[in-house]
């Protein structure tokens, strides 16, 4: 099977697709095609793929056109070594992964001269096949007849002692480059092995927020993403020491592995005159060998799932967080809190665009709170303000009370609302060469103001200006793979933009640079002809565009809208090559192509197999007729702001059992924190978020939604609070959860802010743990931390 066949029918099992699917795909793919324009406007030559299949199948390509590279690499170099059998052949033909590969490769990998192979040129080879062969030949009395002085290159062998290490050194290096066996010790040691974390002694002050791992031992194959991520670090800074360890092993007499070794080249202890020496083979085969590099290994592949894992969660936060609910179009004042340095407050139009802006200083030291009341009062009325978005940061729940007076005084006379706006990446933002190029006369504080007000209006449009590493949603983020994170993430914001679109003629370069097929250059090229020559009037005129050709406007004219242009339909999402099958339904139904949109009626009563052909097939025509039903219609949710409790605004003035309604900031694998508007997360735990198991947080919330949850329990030293979203949960009098009823006992949960009942021992001082159900950890400390940063 050659190297594509082989790809696309692994492809096509990974996926439970047909491998003419898979086909299809590549072809567009290596045609220059992107994921989202395949998504939506080829769904009849994929088979209807939707866009995460097709992430999917890109990042695996990747890896197999990779490994099939590698492997016609590993036969060359073996068949010119003129080792290359028929059997060979076969196994490596067969090796699904790259690690099997070079398993196979490993023992005809050139490498640096070893003692095996310096023994070997000694001619002490056959000392080694005939000890292993037949254990009862006295090793002494063979290696006798090795001794020789050394000739030319031929090294020495003066005594039995280094006639016998030489022989065990070529059966050391022959065990540990057996594929077989080195595959059968790899996974044994994933699926049975535990990973034991202790920490280096006199380190425990310095290292006081890894705790958690002084002294820890859990399965290997089991360990969470963000428990992982945590004792890699803590070994990072010094603090901990991780190795692998097998069950049982401290107190077996022969360590389970070298059993594995000796029953895997029949050695047996019988008593025999080199039994013993084969021994001390197996066992340096396995100290000195394979254990130090299989455990490397090991870890890191621990690293590569929990990193995976970890972006995973950072891209499902991130899409929650460019999809939230919009403010709309609306008139903004901003402000961004601050204390001694005053309140920075800027304006911007319906459409994001900068009025005006102030500074005022309603807190201490100055206290001018009537003062800024009425200068807020004036921008408010000049502009004919409707939003006022508060920034999270320092003073903002004093603030927040600020704008509430605001909105009372003007009650009589005009409708306002104030909304508490996450100013995660504003800073980042603000002193970007970007925003330099965007508010050039603007000072930084200002326009991290404006970039607040911006993001009320439209998340989305707001954030793509921001590197999605400082948006504050990840997950230990600077501790995986940064070009594996920005890979994803890029794509995450690829994929949120083209699914709502965006206005040609008010998009900045920033928004206009990730539409599927537009680069930034492009994106730069485009706003200097809008800036140039006015609004585009139809998709057409993009071809217009200097380096913008054919297929690139293919890629990206269906992503784009045009409002009020010439033709309605550069308002949809329907493509520009379906234009003539629009007009024949219009024609057909007998209406004119503008009163034909909106007209659900007409639009219900036509058959999409009477319009389907060879080049639109039947899912096409279904898409085109539900975008003429609704068009441009924004996915994402009707706006909502959480409304933050007045009087409580610090963790001092939280107490366990109240309720607030809070927006949640980040999800994780073992829960959600939600800002309830004390300038600090509070941390939901898998176990609290429903009244049913759940096994993914995303399953019950996402990153932006406003929920209620009842406040369990407050540690002002470490600055943690535990909250519950099952409202009829109780604290106890030291402010851990306990379940209302005796549900909790039924159900075999622990109520938050409790440690799970231990797992069972493995040996003394160990102890295993399955869940983090109440305890924040490493992980949830180190978000805190750079929140209260931010």
């Amino acid at each position: 099977m050659d190297a594509t066949k082989r790809i696309t029918a692994r492809l096509a099992e990974e996926l439970s697709i047909r491998p003419q699917q898979v086909s299809a795909t590549l072809e567009l793919l290596d045609g220059g095609a992107t994921v989202p324009f395949i998504a939506r406007y080829r769904k009849e030559v994929t088979g209807g793929l939707d866009d995460t299949q097709l992430r999917h199948l890109h990042e695996r390509l990747s890896y197999l056109r990779e490994l099939e590279e590698r492997r016609a690499t590993v036969l060359a170099t073996i068949d010119e070594q003129g080792k290359l059998t028929d059997e060979l052949a076969g196994l490596i033909e067969a090796a699904d992964t790259k690690q099997r590969l070079e398993d196979l490769y490993l023992p005809y990998k050139k490498k640096r001269r070893t003692k095996a192979q310096i023994a070997r040129e000694a001619g002490l080879e056959p000392l080694a096949d005939t000890l292993l062969s037949d254990p009862t030949l006295d090793p002494e009395a063979e290696a006798a007849g090795y001794l020789r002085p050394a000739e030319g290159d031929t090294p020495a062998v003066e005594d039995t002692k280094a006639a016998l290490d030489g022989a065990r050194q070529i059966l050391m290096e022959r065990f540990a480059e057996d594929a077989e066996l080195v595959g059968r010790l790899r996974e044994r040691l994933w699926s049975e092995g535990e990973l034991s974390a202790r920490v280096i002694p006199g380190k425990e002050r310095e290292g006081a927020k890894f705790s958690d791992y002084f002294e820890h031992d859990e399965r290997l194959a089991k360990v969470p993403s963000h428990r992982a991520l945590a004792m890699f670090r803590g070994r990072n800074e010094g603090v901990l020491t991780l190795a692998i360890r097998l069950p049982g092993e401290e107190e077996a007499p022969i360590h389970p592995a070298q059993v594995a070794i000796a029953k895997h080249f029949s050695i047996h202890d019988e008593g025999r005159a080199a039994d013993k020496w084969l021994r001390d083979v197996v066992r340096w085969t396995w100290r000195v060998k394979l254990y130090t590099h299989l455990e490397t290994e090991l870890l890191g592949r621990l690293r590569e799932r929990a990193e995976l894992e970890a972006i995973e969660v950072f891209a499902a936060n991130l899409k929650d967080l460019l999809l939230a609910a919009p403010a709309g179009q609306k008139a903004t004042l901003a402000i961004d809190p601050g204390l001694r340095t005053g309140c920075k407050v800027a304006v911007v139009d319906a459409t994001g665009q900068f009025l005006a802006h102030t500074t005022i200083y309603p807190h201490a030291p100055r206290n001018a709170w009537d003062a800024s009341l009425a200068e807020l009062a004036q921008l408010v009325e000049r502009h004919d303000v409707s939003l006022i978005a508060v920034g999270n940061g320092t003073a903002s729940r004093e603030t927040d009370r600020l704008a509430g007076d605001l909105v009372k005084q003007l009650a009589g006379r005009r409708s306002l609302a104030k909304v508490m706006v996450s100013e995660a990446g504003a800073s980042v933002y603000s002193a970007s060469e970007y925003a330099a190029r965007e508010l050039p006369d603007l000072d930084v504080t200002i326009r991290g103001a404006v970039s607040i007000a911006r993001r009320l209006q439209d998340p989305l449009a707001e954030l793509v200006k921001i590197e999605p590493k400082s948006i504050g949603v990840g997950q230990y983020q600077h501790d995986v793979s940064q070009v594996q994170l920005s890979r994803s993430l890029e794509a995450v914001i690829e994929d949120c933009v083209n699914a709502i679109g965006v206005d040609l003629n008010t998009a900045s370069s920033a928004l206009l640079s990730r539409v599927a097929g537009l680069s930034p250059a492009l994106a730069e090229a485009i706003v200097a002809r809008r800036n140039a020559e006015g609004p585009f009037a139809s998709r057409k005129q993009l071809l217009d565009v200097s380096r913008l050709g054919p297929k690139t406007f293919e890629q990206c004219a269906g992503f784009l809208r045009i409002m009020n242009g010439d033709n309605p339909l550069d308002a949809s999402a329907v493509h520009p090559e379906a234009y003539p099958l629009v007009e024949r339904i219009a024609e057909r139904s007998g209406r004119e192509l503008g009163s034909l949109i909106g007209d659900s009626a007409t639009l219900k009563a036509v058959r999409p197999a009477d319009f389907a052909d060879e080049r639109f097939g039947l899912p096409t025509v279904t898409d085109i007729l539900v975008e003429l039903d609704k068009p441009g219609r924004d996915p994402r949710p009707e706006f909502k702001a959480a409304e933050f409790r007045e009087g409580v605004e610090t963790l001092k003035d939280l107490e366990p059992g109240m309720v607030l309604e809070g927006s949640v900031t980040n999800v994780t694998h073992f829960g959600a924190f939600v800002d309830i508007g004390v300038h600090q997360d509070g941390l939901v735990h898998i176990s609290a978020l429903s009244d049913k198991f759940v096994e993914d947080p995303r399953t019950v919330v996402k990153a932006g939604d406003i929920v209620k949850v009842k406040v369990m329990s407050v540690d002002l030293e470490r600055a943690r609070i535990g909250l519950t979203m099952r409202l009829d949960d109780q604290p106890d009098e030291q402010g851990a959860g306990r379940r209302g009823g005796e549900r909790a006992r039924q159900e075999g949960r622990q109520p938050p802010g409790q440690k799970p009942p231990r797992k069972g021992g493995h040996g003394k001082g160990r102890h295993s743990r399955d869940d983090d159900k109440g305890q924040m950890g490493a992980l949830g400390a180190a978000l805190l931390k750079a929140k209260q940063k931010q």
